[in-house]
């Protein structure tokens, strides 16, 4: 069967977004790339201040409400129609509720060829990544960091601690089919 997407998953700055840059530039075919901030940048800003959008903690945390959920759910159903029609898609995604997270993916793309990937960091590196970012809330990298990958099952994982990311893209593309 022929990969039809690649989901990532990971802490924030972790490296994924560089990751899919490079699997765009390694892999023969051409991938689109879609990711969990372009889905919140494309929400409301009021949702980004709301018990039911998402809302950004000061100390990193992040609380997700019913109506983030209802949008994402329809993101990813888009997503999926889009890989469904033909074009090989590559998620760059947070799984704040980790095995959770991923189950609902599983629900969404059903019977298609999926390659998951965990993307790792170590929190010191990506709390560092995450204030030379400047565009996030300080602790969320640290916060992020493991609980993601809680109960998650991955077809391959990378580490972006000590790895680039050219390198990571190359390992990953190695795995698809």
């Amino acid at each position: 069967m022929t990969t039809q997407m690649i989901i990532l998953n990971g802490g924030s700055s972790a490296g994924k977004s560089g990751i899919v840059r490079c699997l765009q530039a390694v892999l023969p075919d051409p991938w689109l790339a879609f990711g969990v901030d372009s889905l919140i940048d494309a929400m409301p800003l009021r949702m980004q201040s709301s018990d039911d959008g998402i809302e950004f903690d000061a100390d990193g945390g992040v609380n997700i409400g019913a109506d983030f959920r209802t949008l994402e759910g329809a993101w990813a159903r888009g997503v999926v129609t889009m890989a469904r029609a033909g074009a090989r898609v590559i998620i760059d995604d947070v799984f704040l509720s980790g095995a959770a997270a991923q189950d609902r993916w599983r629900t969404f793309v059903g019977d298609l060829d999926v390659l998951w990937v965990g993307v790792r960091c170590d929190s010191a590196v990506a709390e560092g990544r995450e204030i030379a970012r400047g565009d996030r809330v300080a602790g969320m990298a640290a916060k992020q960091a493991d609980i993601v990958h809680q109960g998650v099952d991955y077809d391959v994982e990378v580490d972006t601690t000590h790895t680039e990311s050219l390198a990571c893209a190359r390992a990953i593309a190695s795995h698809v089919a």
